[in-house]
């Protein structure tokens, strides 16, 4: 349900709510967030609250660290974990500066940038997430470990699966939210979990993507356990994924998939740094189904972008490459742009790669680019692309560059 400032106003009252946590993200993508009681909602709603931003990677230096929080009544949600007396709400941000202007590093008003460019063309995106992570014991301070929650394989039942209640638990706990979760099963990998989201338009999908680790974590850590969505945990081991799920319609009618596929097939090494932000990231492609050279298939798994057997509305095509430490809000807008690239062009898909990638020879991999093998390698593909400075501000690709 969306609710507007009036209705989240009413809500609070009659259902004493006595803290509101106004929720934005880093550049990285990295959920941050302030608390405020009740009492001070409307002014929240009319000027915003102060936070300092010179704290906050590529928010700003002590000289401009002045930056207001502005809640968006549409994304009122129940903290459902918190207790019933003293309850806790929640409402991401927009970010502005003291006279009002948007803050141009608000990666969420990016993406709601994109999702406008697309529309004025006559275009809706759509995106389903499913993120992977790993469930690790904790030693007898409290410290998280490397040991894996169980030994369990892909898509083992229990008593081998040992996160079956778990995931349950984070499950039920988004759909108090009003978060519907679409499947959630025991990955390859010792420990190693997946949830899956049912598409959605690209705001949404990235608010539940942002949601999803946060409840992942409190879970665990009510359990005794340690949630870790890094790329590469454990060396030997499977990686943590974040498969992104795409489709398009248009009010043309028209099938604009293999176009919008063509786009993102032709931008993705520009994207890479902001799908694969991390210097670990890097040690996760190229080995068990995680793509290392730009290509498609329908079935195929070794490939980057994957066009699931489906018809009608859930006919999409899945990108393989990006991890769980991907800000979702720079990711999803760069793809629609990328898309958008792709239809505007009329640009056709390559031939698709009906091998299996992992075990080809060196004859057939040199007939595919591969997307960039480091990090460093990565920020300097973006530094030099007009597609990425077009869209993303240089304040921001200066701090992925510092990670490199």
């Amino acid at each position: 349900m969306k609710y507007s400032k009036r209705e989240v106003m009413q809500y609070v009252q009659e259902e004493e709510i006595k803290f509101i946590r106004l929720a934005f993200c880093d550049v990285f993508g990295r959920q941050k967030n302030i608390s405020i009681v009740a009492t001070e909602l409307p002014r929240a709603f009319e000027y915003g609250i102060a936070i300092d931003a010179s704290a906050i990677a590529g928010f700003g230096d002590v000289a401009h660290s002045d930056l207001l929080l502005r809640p968006d009544p549409e994304t009122l949600m129940l903290l459902p974990w918190r207790p019933e007396h003293g309850r806790v709400v929640r409402m991401f941000c927009s970010i502005v500066y003291p006279d009002g202007q948007p803050f141009p590093c608000d990666c969420r008003v990016l993406l709601k940038q994109a999702v406008a460019c697309a529309e004025e063309r006559g275009l809706q995106f759509l995106f389903g997430a499913e993120q992977e992570f790993y469930l690790f014991r904790r030693d007898e301070n409290g410290e998280p470990t490397k040991i894996p929650h169980d030994r369990a394989n892909y898509m083992d039942t229990a008593p081998e699966d040992k996160g079956e209640n778990i995931r349950r638990e984070i499950c039920l706990t988004l759909e108090q939210m009003g978060i519907w979760p679409e499947c959630a099963h025991h990955e390859e990998g010792p420990g190693q979990n997946e949830i899956d989201f049912r598409y959605s338009d690209p705001l949404t999908a990235a608010d539940n993507a942002m949601t999803l680790q946060a409840i992942v974590k409190i879970i665990a850590e009510r359990n005794g356990l340690c949630a870790d969505f890094s790329p590469k945990p454990l060396e030997g081991k499977p990686g943590n994924g974040f498969h992104i799920n795409m489709s398009v319609k248009s009010t043309d009618g028209l099938d604009h998939l293999p176009e919008m596929v063509a786009g993102v097939l032709d931008k993705v090494g520009e994207m890479t740094a902001f799908l694969n932000p991390t210097r670990e990231s890097y040690s996760r492609l190229g080995g068990y189904k995680a793509p290392d050279y730009i290509s498609w298939s329908k079935g195929n798994r070794s490939q980057l972008i994957r066009i699931p057997a489906a018809a009608g509305e859930y006919r999409r095509a899945e990108l393989r490459s990006p991890d769980p430490m991907a800000n979702p809000y720079l990711a999803f807008a760069l793809m629609i742009y990328a898309g958008l690239y792709g239809i505007e062009r009329h640009l056709e898909m390559p031939h698709p790669a009906e091998v299996d990638l992992y075990q080809a020879d060196a004859e057939t991999l040199v007939k595919f680019r591969r997307l960039p093998q480091n990090l460093q390698s990565a920020c300097a593909t973006a530094a030099d692309s007009p597609f990425i400075q077009t869209y993303i501000p240089e304040a921001i690709l200066a701090e992925y560059r510092k990670r490199a």
